[in-house]
């Protein structure tokens, strides 16, 4: 059976912390703090205040690149993998709520949202930083809640969360603590000491080999689990190699000559490996 799939309510004023309620084409706090609901049906909980920069986060075209690579389906293993752990050792009834930290254009929500789940309701909210990602995710499933906000000021209450997803993000252990249940669980995936390594041969003169070892726990987090996904990915053509590029941190660090030699590349064949780290809230915090 699949999973049913509900908008995430428990939403926090951005600018006092009081519970939000949806009143029609807005969400509204008991102190009069009102959010409009944008048309693809999104909201914005980022005050300006908070922003670092006019524009914040991923880029119209930064979002468009990521769209193309992970609905071609380069990464669904990962996804795969990241459903799996989201779902195990759930309740078989009740609501189980789920926020996706830094969900971009939502790709890792919509395989979520589409795995079987023998009928289990999950509410699901995305947040991202980027307006650029939380429209295109609103305009490519409406089922989950979308948000614009921060990984370091969650708009979200104090312990109504299952689970927390954060994918090749920037993780906030303190706001991931406070919004979870004593028993909910943090999924981190972070790249592996392999993962894109062909690429990072090519762009960069002399690569910087990645960390290994197992790395502590973050604090109030206790360690429940660690798996590896690992795989081998050929692309293409210029274009998949170029948004391939256009999502990952690469694009900044590399050179304008690292950056031309990936340009010029009409075939690649790489390695994708990433590490799934499962987190337990510390119930003494």
């Amino acid at each position: 059976m699949p999973l049913n799939i509900l908008p995430f309510q428990a939403l926090a004023c951005p600018l006092d912390g009081a519970p939000l309620h949806r009143h029609g084409a807005a969400w509204r706090c008991a102190a009069g703090h009102s959010f409009d609901v944008a048309g693809p049906g999104y909201v914005h909980l980022l005050p300006v205040q908070n922003k670092r920069s006019r524009d914040p986060g991923d880029s119209r075209e930064m979002v468009a690149a990521r769209r193309r690579f992970l609905n071609a389906g380069h990464y669904q293993p990962i996804a795969a993998a990241v459903a799996r752990a989201a779902l195990a050792e759930l309740p078989a009834t009740g609501v189980v709520s789920c926020l996706d930290a830094g969900s971009g254009e939502g790709y890792y929500l919509r395989q979520l949202a589409a795995t079987p789940g023998n009928g289990r309701t999950l509410a699901l909210l995305g947040l991202d930083i980027s307006k650029w990602a939380v429209q295109a995710a609103a305009k490519q499933d409406g089922r989950p809640g979308w948000v614009v906000g921060s990984n370091a000021n969650l708009p979200v209450l104090p312990g109504t969360l299952d689970r927390v997803l954060c994918l090749f993000g920037f993780p906030v252990y303190g706001e991931f603590a406070r919004v979870l249940k004593a028993d909910g669980q943090l999924l981190q995936v972070d790249a592996g000491p392999d993962h894109l390594r062909e690429l990072r041969a090519i762009i960069y003169p002399r690569p910087k080999p990645e960390r290994t070892g197992e790395a502590p726990a973050p604090p109030g987090f206790t360690r429940l689990a660690e798996e590896s996904v690992r795989y081998s990915l050929h692309l293409d053509g210029p274009e998949p190699i170029a948004d391939l590029l256009a999502m990952t941190p690469h694009l900044y660090r590399a050179s304008a000559e690292g950056r031309a030699r990936a340009a010029a590349l009409t075939a690649l064949s790489l390695t994708v490996d990433v590490r799934l780290v499962r987190l337990g809230r510390d119930p003494a915090r």
